[in-house]
């Protein structure tokens, strides 16, 4: 009998940071010869805007010199970048895989390659495109394979000085090769990310953003309209910035703001929560400052239990939010309270630069009584812990406690759960009542992220959101794979058939729907459903996994063979494919190997 496989379904949950790229927190720029963000500053020249009305950090240059002479040392500016201007070699060999990785220049370009000794299938290389991370936690690369956008499966640590996979796959003894650039990375490295292609997850428009680093009108809103635009798109550009949330201004101030519309810019890339909610028709990526960041996802975070004080490591805000001294200032303090987006303190300066920010609240004459033989505030009061979901990497602890904790948990524990879990939303300072839709897709990511206890609570309040929303295609897929696993396949089938109906373009509604059909012995239909979805996401290996036996059981074996070969184009040292192929290779060719 042939085990097909099912895939879980994500909805809109936005994936994950953690599982691959995770530099966030990130490090002054140290080597300013080699970004072009770098050069002297710009001669005055027209502003041209995009369509969106973006006109890059140049011309803020104009008028904001010093600002921008600052802010382009800072690690903000220098997240993200094409590969040869943050190179970094490599060359080791991964014990558990046995494969040696090299990381080197050629010419004017960058080049991953792999290797491992006694395999020949499992050598080759890829083109690094771009970096990610500016290097105080750590850095990593983007390739493309037939147009779609891949994380490199190695990372820069930059803690422990070392080379090794991306995380979560140091124990992985394949190559993984087929880690999807997911929009809820490139969003909190880049600036004028665009879409990836309609049905596609990472197969973006080429270039995949416009801007290196994290830009100026990541915080301060489409500058079109403030700095004036020539060129085709003006109209536009301006006509998108006076109707934006801001319509007595050209430009946001974040310090002007409302307190929570200020502190969400910050919010949109430093919180992660337990799970994050893209809301229906929107996702995070449209964000733009001074809106409201609910608008576009819902933040959720674990009460009762011992998770309550365990932040994840892109989740400063989070910890903030359980200090004392967030609690007893209130509004008044904010991120910036401590931290200037626009400069970064030098080594020789932090001490100082931050205990003067702890000053500036608790007053000089208690400083001078309190340890005046150790002026490092953050040493004892904002100490860093091993990162518990992120190897090889420390997380600072923005809980401010006001006695050093032995051993801080700073991070939430991402496996199963013992305990009966209380899922709320964080930061729900505008809409405490939260919809449905919302808090059912929670329910449903801790469900499939594999908190058992959680499926029930997901089952019902699915089963309710449907009532209330019938024709979102999200609650409906989500809800279809529960059933599926409960062996509800009949419900299951009218919500996937539905949920397809109303969004073609679900990858894992396909994938589950054509199990479904198969098991139902409607081959045909499920090679059609699968064929649409792995033409959509050919990283997904299990899907043409499927394609290759449900093709193989109907003797058509050179089809399998070419889907085989698709899959390994994607994923080369995936140990099924491989085995499948030597047996289509054999004379005569055979499914099995």
């Amino acid at each position: 009998m042939i085990r097909w496989e099912r895939q879980a379904v994500p909805a809109q949950v936005m994936q994950a940071r953690t599982a691959g790229l995770f530099f966030l927190v990130l490090l002054p720029f140290a080597r300013a010869g080699q970004n072009p963000a770098t050069s002297q500053l710009p001669p005055p020249a027209s502003v041209v805007a995009s369509g969106n009305g973006y006109v890059g950090n140049e011309a803020c240059a104009r008028c904001h010199a010093a600002i921008y002479e600052s802010y382009r040392r800072t690690a903000m500016a220098h997240a993200s970048g094409p590969a040869l201007d943050s190179f970094v070699p490599a060359d080791f060999t991964h014990k558990e895989s046995g494969v040696h990785y090299r990381i080197y220049s050629e010419g004017r370009r960058v080049w991953l390659s792999f290797d491992r000794p006694g395999d020949p299938e499992a050598q080759g290389r890829r083109e690094l495109l771009y970096f990610i991370g500016s290097g105080r936690r750590g850095r990593t690369y983007l390739f493309k394979t037939n147009g779609f956008l891949f994380e490199s499966p190695v990372n820069w640590y930059a803690n422990k000085q070392m080379w090794d996979t991306a995380p979560a796959y140091q124990s992985d003894r394949e190559i993984p090769l087929n880690l999807p650039a997911y929009t809820s990375c490139l969003h909190c490295h880049v600036s004028g990310m665009q879409p990836p292609m309609k049905g596609t997850e990472n197969r973006y428009p080429d270039p995949p953003f416009t801007q290196n680093g994290v830009s100026c009108e990541r915080c301060h809103g489409p500058g079109a309209a403030h700095a004036g635009t020539t060129g085709a798109n003006a109209a536009v550009a301006n006509a998108t910035v006076v109707s934006s949330i801001i319509a007595s201004s050209t430009i946001v101030n974040p310090a002007k703001l409302e307190p929570a519309r200020r502190d969400e810019i910050c919010m949109q890339c430093h919180l992660e929560g337990k799970v994050a909610i893209e809301r229906a028709g929107h996702h995070l990526y449209e964000y733009q400052a001074g809106e409201n960041l609910s608008d576009y996802i819902r933040y959720f975070v674990l009460k009762g239990s011992q998770g309550s004080s365990s932040i994840g490591a892109v989740s400063q805000v989070e910890a903030l939010d359980q200090s004392q001294c967030k609690k007893k200032s209130g509004d008044a303090m904010s991120c910036t309270s401590c931290h200037d987006p626009h400069r970064s303190p030098s080594a020789e300066e932090r001490v100082a630069y931050y205990r003067g920010k702890c000053v500036a609240c608790h007053g000089v004459l208690f400083a001078d009584k309190h340890h005046e033989d150790h002026p490092d505030c953050v040493a004892c009061h904002m100490p860093a812990s091993p990162s518990a979901d992120v190897a090889h990497t420390q997380v600072t602890d923005h809980r401010i406690p006001r006695q050093p904790q032995v051993s801080p948990q700073l991070l939430q524990d991402a496996s199963p759960q013992s305990f009966a879990p209380q899922l709320v939303p964080f930061y729900s300072v505008d809409k405490p009542d939260v919809d449905a839709r919302d808090a059912a897709l929670a329910w449903a990511s801790l469900a499939e992220g594999g908190m058992k206890e959680a499926e029930p609570e997901a089952r019902e309040r699915l089963s309710k959101a449907i009532k209330e929303s019938p024709d979102d295609p999200a609650l409906l897929s989500s809800l279809g794979y529960i059933e599926q696993k409960h062996g509800a396949t009949e419900h299951a089938h009218q919500l996937y058939q539905k949920a397809l109906s109303l969004d073609p373009g679900l990858i894992d509604a396909e994938t589950n729907f054509g199990v479904i059909k198969a098991q139902d012995g409607q081959v045909d239909d499920a090679l059609k459903l699968w064929r649409s979805a792995f033409q959509n996401a050919p990283d997904r290996s299990s899907i043409g996994l499927n394609l290759a036996r449900a093709y193989c059981a109907e003797g058509k074996l050179f089809e399998a063979r070419n889907y085989i070969l698709r899959v390994l184009e994607f994923n080369p040292d995936l140990t099924a494919a491989k085995q499948m192929l030597k047996g289509f290779n054999h004379v005569p060719p055979s499914c099995s190997p």
